[in-house]
């Protein structure tokens, strides 16, 4: 029997990303999953880095998508970047 093609909401079985972020719901997940806070008051994208206070004190830009995917949620100081390889 042949595969059928995909639907709107799957291609070939990967669900793709619907959800849609906003300068709120992007607050609610800093506050309820890591010590900083967020400063910036608007989001235009994924591309675009925010600034975020870290619970060091010190300010800190990071686009959502590192905060929220890679876990970069502190200051260089606190949490410096892996060097690569």
């Amino acid at each position: 029997m042949p595969r059928k093609p995909p639907t709107s909401d799957k291609i070939w079985g990967c669900k793709r990303m619907n959800k849609r972020w906003t300068i709120g719901k992007i607050k609610e997940f800093v506050e309820n999953n890591s010590e900083s806070k967020l400063l910036s008051t608007e989001y235009h994208g994924f591309s675009q880095k925010l600034l975020f206070k870290c619970a060091c004190g010190s300010n800190f830009e990071k686009t959502f998508t590192k905060f929220k995917n890679n876990n970069q949620r502190k200051c260089d100081v606190c949490q410096p970047p892996i060097a690569s390889r």
